[in-house]
């Protein structure tokens, strides 16, 4: 569910000329704090390559990421997929519960998003 400040940004800017609208859009990517923005990008150049070139197409991918996905539901994400991976019963909880598989969804199709528009 969207904040209530998001979905009244979103409702003016339905209404704003699209290149009012295009200038005010970034300012939902900057929601994440570098220092996530830094721990993505060196798990996913630990996944591509530790080339400048990778380098640019896992920042292009985290921002891809912040322009769709709020920065809460991405923590959110992962942590349930951290979780996961433990073992017990509170691992199985994070495992079976469809409230989680539908918050890691999410964040699996904004991924998929990023992976076509960075790394095609």
């Amino acid at each position: 569910m969207p904040r209530p400040i998001e979905a009244i940004v979103a409702a003016l800017l339905a209404f704003c000329p699209p290149t009012l609208a295009a200038a005010a859009a970034p300012a939902f990517e900057n929601d994440y704090p570098t220092e996530a923005r830094v721990d993505y990008v060196f798990g996913c150049m630990a996944a591509n390559g530790q080339t400048h070139d990778a380098m640019q197409r896992c920042s292009c991918s985290i921002d891809v990421i912040a322009s769709i996905l709020p920065y809460d539901r991405y923590v959110e994400a992962e942590t349930i997929l951290s979780m996961r991976q433990g073992i017990g019963l509170q691992a199985n909880v994070f495992r079976s519960t469809k409230q989680f598989d539908d918050i890691v969804a999410d964040l699996r199709r904004t991924q998929a998003e990023a992976e076509i528009r960075c790394f095609k």
